[in-house]
């Protein structure tokens, strides 16, 4: 069963707009008790078909797997295999990240026997309701597609729809198919067309006529119409339609984390990113906007402000999507196609149509004003430590327009989100629908291993670092090599400001000794050198202290033989302005603390801006 498994993977193609490409680019594998003998047996038999990689985490594989996904557009991917119990189950958090992030990965955990003759076996989950469950059941909830396979035969029916699910725009995200480990080694006569070529074609689907026209009828009579580009522009590779779209209606342009790319940082009609951490432009033209064009966006609390975005209190909502849940959101007027589709077809609808040069100019005033203040913030200081927005202006400047910027939690996101200048529809890859700490390593290398021309830039903090660092092993061992920046500001500096924001004073996020007399995490700072780790896992290490040390890092990272590590102190108070944007994060309404109750008195005033219902 486990040969046919994966002779059928081989066998799957995609193809959109008349480009094929073999549908699964490898498997990562931790091998052990559960697929020892069935999957890593069939790996090793059918190599030649099915390239094998290994690496150190389960929950890192499958984010690697993830951001090979979302740098080849959805159109390949990887597979996951692992052995039962915490083998499997420490996939959990990466098939969660993927399936809120809408990412195709195969997982493929080890399970109990399906005989149940040896039952309890070795990491068995005993339930004394049924002899039907195990830990993998677990996967139900965070996978977009879930089976276990207790017949070799049942693969016949059970592969087919997982492909179907991995292939479709809108349904996409983990597909996990549970395999009893004696059921992988059972024989089953396969019909050979089972392992024929197959090819999934990935549909462009196309709106509705009569909403499309209402879409256009609503263009038409705005007057403060904004674009919010989301992933789902990058993923149906429309950036050439938003741009064509935006430039001729003179309709501004702001982008998700997940849509930042579809714009160069430059374009007349780019006002940068959208929403909590967006841009002081995109705060402004938001906020009197009339009509929103929601283009595959989820429009999530950070994009929308938690709802406190945008004031007019007759702003209507276009929503183009693939997925129907997203395209209702805000009431919106739902335009169920492809991104690029319906970009297309709006534009020759609205033929003629453009904003009054009155919003053009105010349009350029913001965007002429953002791009002062970025280099405001972004200029150097000669603080020590360094500002953690010089560290990223550092970064952007070394980089070539092509290379990848990756990045996934903590202070970090924000500020990419507002200050990286991108110039590359695939240049910026920031996970932030799950915002998982130790993202970043096993994502970088996900990306480097979809785009090996390409250098990989990844942004970490020492919080996430410290999570997960152990693929800097595997980047070295598969020669995908990372030029890794990392940012220590000795704890976990994000959620210590938004700690203090609420009143909590930073509690718990510092990395200090305990301190006998208080009881509390208050002492000296630990003594951990976090380069020399990174340089005991293979890595090349460079370290720096201020601008002039760390460009000169940054070129001799960049020229390394191998995965390289630039390791710079960064200042964990110094953040670039918030410009005015709400976060709804609830703070405790019944304190003894002083600071907790004016934090709460904040916190009921900024929620008098939230709109109820749209």
């Amino acid at each position: 069963m486990a040969q046919a498994l994966v002779r059928f993977l081989a066998a799957q193609r995609t193809e959109r707009d008349g480009n094929r490409q073999p549908l699964f680019g490898g498997m990562f594998g931790i091998f052990g008790h559960g697929n020892v003998a069935g999957v890593a047996q069939a790996l090793d038999q059918m190599h030649d078909l099915m390239p094998y990689y290994q690496c150190r985490n389960e929950q890192a594989m499958v984010h690697t797997a993830a951001a090979y996904a979302k740098m080849h557009n959805r159109l390949r991917m990887l597979a996951c295999t692992t052995s039962i119990g915490p083998g499997a189950t420490n996939m959990l958090t990466g098939a969660a990240g993927a399936t809120i992030n809408r990412l195709p990965v195969l997982l493929l955990p080890g399970d109990i026997f399906g005989s149940r003759l040896p039952a309890p076996v070795l990491q068995q989950l005993e339930s004394p309701h049924s002899q039907d469950v195990s830990v993998n059941d677990c996967f139900k909830p965070v996978s977009r597609y879930w089976d276990r396979i207790y017949r070799p035969e049942q693969l016949l029916s059970s592969l087919p729809d997982a492909m179907r699910v991995l292939t479709s725009p809108a349904e996409t995200g983990a597909v996990t198919l549970a395999l009893p480990q004696d059921v992988q080694a059972e024989a089953f006569d396969y019909p050979a067309a089972f392992f024929a070529e197959r090819i999934w074609t990935v549909q462009r689907s196309r709106g509705d006529h009569e909403i499309l026209q209402r879409a256009a009828s609503l263009i038409r009579g705005s007057h403060r119409p904004v674009i919010i580009a989301g992933g789902g522009v990058l993923y149906s590779e429309a950036s050439p339609a938003l741009r064509r779209f935006a430039g001729s209606c003179g309709i501004p342009v702001l982008e998700t984390q997940a849509g930042k790319g579809t714009m160069r940082w430059d374009d007349q009609m780019a006002l940068g990113a959208a929403g909590v951490t967006g841009s002081s432009a995109a705060h402004d033209i938001c906020r009197d906007a009339d009509l929103v064009i929601s283009v595959g966006c989820r429009l999530t609390d950070f994009t929308t402000a938690s709802k406190t975005a945008f004031h007019d209190p007759r702003v209507r909502f276009i929503g183009i999507n693939v997925v129907e849940m997203d395209a209702f959101k805000h009431a919106a007027l739902p335009v169920l196609a492809d991104a690029r589709a319906a970009l297309e077809e709006l534009h020759e609808m609205v033929a003629g149509f453009t904003t009054a040069p009155g919003y053009r100019e105010r349009v350029e005033q913001l965007r002429t004003a953002w791009i002062e203040e970025s280099d405001r913030v972004t200029a150097p200081t000669g603080a020590s430590p360094m500002v953690q927005a010089e560290v990223i202006a550092a970064v952007n400047q070394a980089s070539s327009p092509a290379d990848v910027v990756v990045c996934a939690a903590g202070s970090l996101p924000g500020e990419l989100h507002k200050l990286w200048r991108a110039r590359d529809p695939k240049g910026y890859h920031v996970e932030y629908g799950y915002s998982c700490m130790g993202y970043e390593i096993a994502g970088g290398l996900g990306v480097k291993m979809a785009a090996p021309d390409r250098h990989v830039y990844v942004m970490v903090g020492d919080g996430s670092y410290l999570m997960m660092a152990q693929e800097i092993v595997t980047s070295v061992q598969e020669d995908y090599p990372l030029i890794i920046v990392l940012l220590d500001s000795g704890g976990f500096a994000s959620i210590g400001g938004l700690s203090r924001s609420v009143g909590s004073a930073g509690f718990g996020t510092d990395y200090r000794f305990r301190d006998p007399r208080s009881g509390l995490l208050d002492g000296p700072p630990l003594p951990v050198d976090l380069g020399a780790n990174a340089e005991s896992l293979g890595a090349r290490l460079f370290r720096a202290t201020d601008r002039a040390s760390l460009e000169t890092a940054l070129a001799a990272a960049r020229a390394a033989d191998r995965t390289a590590v630039v390791h710079i102190p960064v200042d964990p108070a110094a953040r670039a302005p918030g410009y005015g944007c709400w976060w709804d994060v609830p703070v405790s309404e019944v304190s003894e603390q002083p600071r907790v109750q004016q934090a709460r008195r904040e916190y009921e005033e900024g929620r008098k801006k939230q709109r109820r219902f749209f």
